[in-house]
């Protein structure tokens, strides 16, 4: 494991590096994006202005980083390897 790395975490995610559709760099946004909506009923972002604080105008981009869904946790219960072949 990778624990020497300073921004590693242990939970495992897939985001989308780039956006779908322009090919802007938006896999670095997404864990501010939620920093910035869950910091507080007083404090917190809405979601237009947390992505607007990101400087995410476009609105590809921004779907890329407010649609975005983990499933990673449910895929990993999936194991090819432990699947049994009835012949």
């Amino acid at each position: 494991l990778p624990l020497h790395l300073p921004n590693w975490h242990p939970e495992p995610m897939i985001i989308p590096v780039r956006c779908f559709t322009c090919g802007k760099v938006v896999g670095n946004l997404y864990k501010k994006f939620i920093t910035l909506k869950n910091a507080g009923k007083d404090d917190g972002y809405e979601e237009g202005q947390a992505l607007n604080a990101l400087g995410l105008k476009r609105y590809c981009c921004r779907r890329m980083v407010m649609t975005h869904v983990d499933l990673i946790i449910k895929l990993l219960n999936y194991n090819a390897l432990e699947r049994k072949t009835i012949l």
